[in-house]
């Protein structure tokens, strides 16, 4: 499936009849631009084949990692140990085995990638630095690496982990010689660079890979450019990608693992946002052929591909090796091990001190082996020792101004809260615990400054200022917050219960009464809240801002509570009307005894709650007169005494939905939601007026019992005779006085007068029907008193050890008239009589009352 193809051999021979067999076979002519190349490139026997078969699904041949020398055999001994007693068996194979790094892919190998949309061709390129082609003969792994750049829209640099950073194995001089003669032969191209980091060890891969771009730009930096792409940045003409896999031989199945991740990121690789996504000049799939050919014969007939001097190459390498040992020996160096775990977890005393140690006796080292080699290939692999060794400090560095930046915050956190405490003004609190501890940031930062390092705390710096002046802010918002909370808290208490008992009694002086009293709550808060405000140096503008807020909250208690009763309007007055009209002027409750005056009374409440409905209309804060009393007096209470001219011409007074002296934000009750909760209040109290108007009336009635005066007059003259008879013979004078009793008692029990309030021929309908029950229950009552009186006299009490005798027995009944209640709007009329005898009793009962005479 894989199609592969032996493209360029060793010797630089490019197999044109080949590709033209390898094109016809995967259909690469029919994709059009719907494809991709991908090539890989790197140091010999770094398992570029090896990650490609794996990767791509491809059959390259890969090195045997250990290959046995011919004629080589193995050794084994066996041989037994005594020791106190103890039988040690011991089993030593000493295999004699030769490791060798040879050449396995030469030239240039092409493959297709299986399973991989869309098709994607795979390049794989004789490795660099290989014995075969001898020290200085590198000139095929220039051009091999330059026509992979130039034909590829992905470039895989493969490249051990431990290699980052070195010169050679890094492939830094093969690229930088690649760079400037691809701009001078080739239009540019957007290729994407891959670096592969093989056999990734405990090193994060984020700290790998800073180094690795920095390298590249280095490069790019570096190489001569034509003026057309002087200023031209890197991103331009490549993508740098940097990813890390684990140890093919060590960690297999984690390797496996990673590389298939590794392979979901070449599907669609030339879609929008692909690796590939942003490619340049890309050629036709059937001209590919053609194409690759003439770029390799410009390649094989260029003369600025030459090796560096034999000189500076041993000089590269031997002090890349002994850069390499020296940095090795500081990450072994047991001062730095703990200096960098003690770090990480809390501040080190003397941190830049003895860093800046450390890191001179590397350096030091590494100047008394080097001093030899050429001179500018030691400067420079010092300097690059050196920012190795700088880049590897860093983070123990930031850790180090971490802890002290946060140690700083906290105390400066706990001294500004203690100032605060203590009374101290919130401005020259935060003013005076920002200078000293910023100072004291300074100082502890300037300890922690590595010699070597040019390194700038001000990132640190600032960034402890905006976590101080962060938490200023949040505390000072915190602050102002509940002052002005507290404030509006003692508004809140001090305007609402009494605008809302103002409100309740509306009088021409209630709105007035609320306008004094929010002046004088409002001048004293105000007042105190500036005072407040003094220490947190606010500008005037904002000072006036706030203190207008707290005005306007004071305002806003004020209306919301009147909204509020102005929705209770309608009870408040029926409550207002109910006062007066159920009480008098001394508020105790009427008893409507046919001499008051309803209809006045009436007037006189329905005003005090039209009274009560004008106070409610509208919001008067501000000072000023208003109509709104006078026209809904005329148009609910007195409509008669207005001129009809202006009736006629303006109408309904009501008839609008504001007041012409409010707005609409200060109107609580419109015209007509006035007029409306005016025939509701009327409707709901006519009931009141009614039931007051029968009670009077039923009181009248029952206080009407005696003749008029005329008939009395009469009555004596005409009985003086027969007055003059009963006093001669006082035995009628007795005989009509239990005639009295008995007809007042009978009176009494069948509630005659009761019986003819609701019309004559109904009460002698009911008295004909209770007469003789009343006869019968009356007699029956006598004859049970004369038996109680005709029996035996019950014992005399001992006086004899009593200072004050008791009498023997007194019977005495007492009679009392029956409560009569008129309904008559909840009033009473009462009325009684009573009469005493020294020797009869009479008691009846009519519906379950009791009456004695």
């Amino acid at each position: 499936d894989c199609c592969s193809t032996h493209l360029i051999d060793g010797d630089g021979f490019f197999d044109i009849s080949g590709l033209e067999t390898f094109i016809k076979e995967v259909k690469l002519a029919e994709c059009g631009l719907s494809y991709a190349v991908v090539a890989i490139m790197g140091p010999q026997s770094s398992g570029k084949s090896t990650l490609l078969n794996h990767l791509f699904g491809t059959n390259f041949k890969e090195m045997d990692a250990f290959k046995g020398r011919q004629g080589a055999s193995d050794s084994a001994f066996l041989f037994y140990g005594f020791f106190n007693g103890s039988i040690y068996t011991c089993f030593l194979t000493l295999l004699s085995m030769n490791f060798i790094r040879s050449q396995t892919t030469k030239g240039i190998w092409l493959a297709h990638c299986v399973g991989i949309e869309p098709c994607t061709l795979v390049m794989d390129l004789e490795g660099t630095d290989g014995r075969e082609r001898g020290e200085d003969d590198t000139a095929f792994e220039k051009q091999s690496a330059l026509f992979a750049l130039a034909v590829s829209d992905i470039v895989l640099i493969n490249m051990w982990c431990h290699d980052i950073g070195r010169e050679q194995a890094a492939n830094k001089p093969l690229l930088k010689t690649v760079f400037q003669v691809m701009m001078r032969l080739f239009s540019p191209r957007k290729t994407t660079l891959m670096f592969v980091i093989r056999d990734k060890t405990k090193t994060p891969l984020e700290n790998l890979e800073p180094v690795l771009r920095e390298d590249i730009q280095k490069i790019w930096n570096s190489v001569p450019k034509p003026r057309a792409h002087r200023e031209t940045p890197l991103s331009e003409f490549f993508n740098v990608e940097v990813v890390a896999l684990s140890s093919y031989e060590e960690k297999e199945e984690q390797f496996k693992e990673q590389v298939v991740n590794l392979r979901q990121r070449f599907y669609h690789s030339i879609a929008p946002g692909g690796l590939a996504g942003d490619r340049r000049g890309v050629v036709p799939a059937s001209g590919f052929a053609f194409s690759s050919q003439q770029i390799w014969k410009v390649i094989k007939e260029n003369k600025d591909l030459d090796l560096p001097a034999h000189k500076v190459m041993v000089a590269t390498v031997r002090c890349e090796e002994i850069s390499h040992e020296k940095f090795s020996s500081f990450l072994a160096n047991e001062e730095w091990r703990e200096l960098e775990e003690t770090v990480q977890s809390q501040p080190v005393p003397k941190f830049g001190k003895k860093l800046t140690s450390i890191i001179d006796v590397c350096l030091s080292e590494y100047d008394a082996e080097a001093a030899y080699f050429d001179e500018s290939v030691r400067s420079t692999k010092r300097k690059q020792l050196e920012e190795r060794l700088l880049q590897l400090v860093q983070p123990a560095y930031q850790f180090m101004l971490g802890h002290i930046r946060s140690g700083t915050f906290d105390k400066f956190k706990e001294a500004f809260g203690s100032a605060l405490i203590a009374g101290k003004g919130f401005a020259a609190a935060a003013r005076d615990c920002t200078e000293y501890y910023m100072s004291q940031f300074n100082e502890a930062s300037e300890d922690a400054d590595i010699d070597q390092a040019n390194w700038d705390s001000s990132k640190v710096r600032d960034k402890l200022r905006r976590d101080i002046d962060a938490h200023i802010v949040s505390v000072r918002v915190t602050k102002l917050s509940e002052l002005t909370a507290t404030y509006e808290k003692k508004l809140n208490e001090a305007l609402a219960e009494p605008v809302e008992a103002l409100l309740d009694g509306a009088s021409n002086d209630t709105w007035p009464a609320i306008r004094k009293l929010l002046r004088r709550e409002t001048e004293a808060a105000v007042s105190g809240f500036s005072k407040a405000l003094s220490g947190y140096e606010i500008d005037a503008k904002t000072l006036d801002k706030m203190v207008s807020n707290l005005e306007d909250h004071a305002r806003g208690v004020i209306e919301a509570k009147a909204k509020e009763e102005a929705g209770r309007v309608l009870i408040h007055m029926k409550d207002r009307f109910s006062t007066i009209f159920s009480h008098d002027a001394d508020s105790m409750p009427r008893v409507w005894t046919g001499k008051e005056d309803i209809r006045a009374i009436t007037k006189t409440a329905r005003s005090a709650s039209l009274k009560l409905l004008s106070v409610m209309a509208a919001i008067r804060l501000e000072d000023g007169s208003d109509s709104i009393e006078n026209t809904l007096t005329l148009a609910l209470v007195d409509p008669k005494t207005g001129p009809s001219s202006n009736r006629d011409i303006s109408g309904d007074p009501l008839a609008a939905s504001s007041w012409d002296e409010a707005t609409v934000s200060k109107t609580l009750l419109t015209p007509v939601q006035c007029k409306s909760l005016w025939r509701q209040f009327r409707n709901e109290t006519e009931y009141t007026v009614s039931q007051a108007i029968a009670a009077q009336e039923a009181s009248r009635r029952s206080n009407n019992w005696l003749p008029p005066p005329w008939a009395i007059v009469a009555m004596i003259l005409l009985g003086f005779n027969e007055f003059m008879t009963l006093l001669r013979n006082p035995l009628w004078l007795g005989f009509f006085f239990v005639g009295f009793l008995l007809v007042k008692a009978l009176w009494v029990q069948m509630d005659i007068s009761g019986e003819f309030r609701n019309g004559a021929l109904p009460g002698i309908l009911s008295l004909s029907t209770k007469f003789l029950p009343a006869v019968m229950n009356l007699l029956r009552k006598l004859a049970e008193e004369g038996q109680a009186h005709a029996g035996p006299t019950p014992p005399r009490y001992n006086n004899n050890n009593n200072n004050n005798p008791h009498p023997i027995e007194t019977t005495t009944k007492s009679s009392a008239g029956m409560d009569e209640q008129q309904q008559s709007g909840g009033d009473h009329l009462s009325s009684s009589s009573s009469s005493s005898s020294g020797s009869s009793v009479v008691t009846s009962s009519v519906n379950g009352t009791e009456y004695s005479s």
